[in-house]
């Protein structure tokens, strides 16, 4: 089973569906066009899909609803939770400072850029 994503004219994750192995396997291996080939049968000639993964090797990110599309990573790319936070060339997020390895639990308070433990 193969996992694709159908992306909007902005890269934008609308939905993501299972294709079955016998619909896209090659000689016993996944082929991506024969995937996005069968989508389109399905969904119509004018969409855009991309595979995506649960493991996380293909594309960075397993793809979401909201998800964007990176093409220049050629990663799927989560919201950004927080307006300070950068995005990495892995495709994840990070805060402008590192959250605290002591062991406690710690929030992430946007007004104060700064990491508030959780009581």
């Amino acid at each position: 089973m193969a996992h694709f994503a159908q992306l909007d004219e902005n890269n934008v994750v609308l939905q993501v569906i299972v294709v079955h192995n016998n619909d896209l396997l090659v000689a016993g291996v996944e082929n991506e066009d024969r995937g996005i080939t069968f989508c389109r049968n399905l969904f119509g000639q004018d969409t855009n899909w991309k595979q995506t993964s649960y493991n996380g090797k293909l594309r960075y990110n397993y793809a979401g609803i909201g998800f964007t599309y990176d093409p220049v990573r050629d990663g799927f790319v989560p919201p950004q939770p927080y307006p300070s936070w950068q995005l990495a060339d892995n495709c994840s997020w990070w805060a402008p400072t590192p959250m605290p390895n002591d062991g406690k639990t710690y929030r992430w308070d946007e007004p104060t850029l700064s990491w508030v433990e959780v009581i």
